[in-house]
């Protein structure tokens, strides 16, 4: 049998019906019916039941179905990876990052492929970390960078890329701002604005539970914002703090201490699907599988 004749036969598995099939494969119904009895004799049996309102599959024919969908799929990705590397200016690698994840890690990531692939095209899509990883288990992203913890299916794979340290990050107007470093006892009740812990759970818990072993008894506030709201509202509550990176310090009105004797930290992973055949993206897991770690110029 030939793809072709495997991809008419499945046509007419899923329409159920030879005249339909036709018009989806542009062939004429005559030319269809005999492709399909041509499979049938090679097969030596029947594959569908023909009835006056459409065709039924047989037991034989379901089983053809099924391994057919599979060696079509196979041929399809089989091409698609052979064009990636026989035109690599076509290759595209499609790259999930995590709100908030610092503005180096995307563009080491970038070039460390095209230090691999230079002619590779790379697309940008942000979202918090659970729609990373709803794009990933789509197959929407190649590649995603998202804090740890994370809870991943098991078709994923991951590896540990960077570290980021965090420290307390408050309006320019709190009493605490006159402070070069920030120790836990000084943190003793203040209201701590955090994002929503929906939005990823095992990352926040893991934020408040560092603090707190290092000995700062913070309340967790009843406003939840996102990183870019809780920047927005700090300047203008001296009485609250956040937990943010230096790179907070940056912005208007507010100012970043770090905390002492030991920081917040909040590592990055890059996580791929394990089964991916994008061989652009193994040009960049291969290197990560390695232990290799990212960092700022």
């Amino acid at each position: 049998m030939e793809l072709r004749q495997l991809r008419y036969f499945v046509a007419v598995a899923e329409e159920l019906h030879f005249r339909r099939a036709a018009e989806r494969l542009f062939i004429s119904t005559p030319t269809l019916s005999q492709q399909i009895r041509s499979i049938e004799r090679e097969v030596g049996g029947p594959l569908l039941i023909r009835g006056a309102q459409g065709v039924e599959l047989t037991a034989a024919g379901e089983v053809l179905l099924k391994a057919s969908r599979d060696i079509l799929d196979a041929a399809d990705n089989a091409l698609r990876d052979t064009r990636a590397v026989a035109q690599p200016d076509s290759a595209v690698f499609r790259l999930g990052v995590v709100n908030g994840a610092p503005p180096w890690l995307p563009s080491r990531i970038e070039a460390l492929l095209k230090s691999r692939q230079p002619a590779a095209r790379i697309i940008l899509t942000g979202g918090p970390s659970a729609d990373q990883v709803r794009l990933l288990d789509r197959e929407d992203v190649d590649l995603a960078i998202l804090r740890k913890p994370v809870r991943l299916p098991e078709n994923l794979s991951y590896a540990p890329i960077a570290d980021e340290e965090l420290g307390i990050v408050m309006s320019r107007d709190s009493d605490l701002a006159a402070q070069e470093a920030i120790a836990p006892a000084n943190l003793a009740g203040r209201e701590l604005i955090m994002f929503p812990r929906g939005s990823a759970p095992e990352v926040h818990d893991s934020m408040l539970s560092q603090l707190r072993e290092r000995g700062a008894t913070v309340s967790l506030s009843a406003t939840a914002l996102s990183h870019a709201q809780m920047l927005t509202l700090l300047p203008l509550r001296p009485d609250a703090v956040g937990l943010g990176s230096i790179r907070t310090g940056e912005v208007p009105g507010l100012v970043w201490r770090p905390l002492l004797p030991r920081p917040v930290i909040i590592t990055y992973i890059a996580a791929w699907r394990a089964t991916a055949r994008n061989p652009v993206l193994h040009t960049v897991t291969d290197a990560l599988s390695g232990g290799l770690r990212l960092a700022p110029d």
